[in-house]
């Protein structure tokens, strides 16, 4: 990929797409970490004498509402930088072009929501020519949108000379780590809800890898496809001949597959409910499977223990309600206690549940982007990188 070293910045517009899509309540920013990690691509420009305009998105927005402004977000940039102004018209509009065009070298444009724009998502080449005359240079710094072939994360990149910003190029080699060569032995740690999610990078990382450890709700699907009682839990009915088909390739392989020896339960998802704990191949209804019980949380940290690489994505429970978000804080010191080993976390409620330890530190990488990091398992690459190659 070209880089920020195959870039001179000085007195030029840059036009950098960052990944500000952070959870505001109240108008405040809750979690500031993906304006931090941005944070020193950023400074590398504007050291070097660039002037910057600032696209990203906030949520999923039908249209334009105050509700998914970016605002806040430039609110809690000016923590970190000098010099920033929010700019309230649609990023691809005239009013936002002109405003730009007065920026001194030092100063900072955040635009507001690409996703306000109807063709962001279409990446409309028309939209990305709008964008591509807002500034003389494009950083995609963006990795968690790295996976879209949006107007602001493609279409512009082939309009503008185009280059990685420090945090994609950090993500891709740490991520480039998992496919090629990896230490071994490799153990893969797999949660959330549907099996269809995790599909692609399970027959990727398969071949790659020697345990296998399968959490969340898509547990079950392999649990019912072995013959399971698993009551009202969440299951895939289409892909339970695909859980047993993976299965088999996993014993062919000679990896260990780890599933849930039992888990806790409830007859619904609400904090405070009544629990109970049950073997993960019986449970009754009307219970359903809301977290991997202790037995389970016990034998998965046995059974990475020796990993010498490790890519976590995804909750071992409904992470968000408490009590059941006890498996993935498990799973989570369970990994960070490993002796020199390289482990990777990706994901929104993984990475949560690292920052909730207090663990960062522990871990060899903790990816921005979780739909992005599976993909680019998958399928070694990305439209955001191939366009930047």
């Amino acid at each position: 990929m070209r880089t920020l070293r195959d870039l001179d910045p000085r007195g030029k517009r840059v036009l950098v797409r960052v990944d500000y899509n952070v959870p505001v309540q109240d108008g405040k920013v809750q979690d500031e970490t993906r304006i931090q990690e941005s944070l020193p691509t950023l400074r590398h420009l504007l050291a070097g004498g660039a002037s910057l305009i600032l696209l990203s998105h906030l949520g999923r927005p039908k249209g334009p509402d105050p509700k998914y402004s970016l605002a806040p977000v430039a609110e809690a940039l000016k923590a970190y930088l000098p010099s920033v102004r929010f700019v309230p018209h649609p990023p691809g509009s005239e009013e936002a072009f002109q405003e730009v065009q007065g920026l001194s070298p030092g100063e900072v444009a955040l635009l507001e929501n690409v996703r306000f724009e109807p063709g962001e998502e279409k990446n409309d080449p028309e939209l990305a020519a709008r964008y591509a005359r807002l500034g003389e240079a494009f950083v995609l710094d963006a990795f968690g949108s790295a996976h879209r072939a949006h107007a602001s994360v493609v279409g512009v990149a082939r309009l503008l000379p185009a280059y990685a910003g420090f945090l994609m190029e950090k993500e891709v080699r740490a991520l480039s780590r998992l496919l090629q060569a990896p230490e071994r032995p490799y153990a893969v740690v797999l949660g959330g809800a549907k099996v269809s999610d995790k599909i692609g990078v399970i027959e990727s990382l398969l071949p790659r890898i020697d345990r296998l450890f399968i959490g969340g709700a898509m547990a079950f699907t392999f649990l019912k496809a072995l013959g399971g009682e698993v009551g009202k839990s969440l299951v895939e009915e289409d892909r339970l001949d695909l859980a047993r088909d993976l299965l088999r390739r996993a014993e062919a392989l000679g990896v260990q597959v780890h599933l849930p020896q039992d888990v806790v339960a409830a007859e619904a998802i609400a904090p405070g409910v009544e629990t109970r704990i049950f073997p993960a191949r019986a449970i009754p209804v009307p219970y359903m499977g809301l977290d991997i019980g202790p037995r389970t949380q016990e034998a998965f940290a046995e059974a990475l223990k020796g990993a010498k690489t490790v890519f976590w994505n995804g909750p071992m429970g409904v992470f968000e309600v408490p009590p059941f978000d006890q498996g993935t804080l498990a799973v989570g010191r369970a990994i960070a206690a490993l002796e020199g080993a390289f482990s990777v976390v990706g994901g929104g409620d993984s990475v949560a549940a690292v920052n909730r330890l207090g663990l960062k530190e522990r871990f060899g990488h903790v990816s921005t982007g979780g739909g992005a990091s599976l993909e680019f398992l998958e399928k070694g690459t990305l439209p955001g990188i191939e366009v930047l190659e």
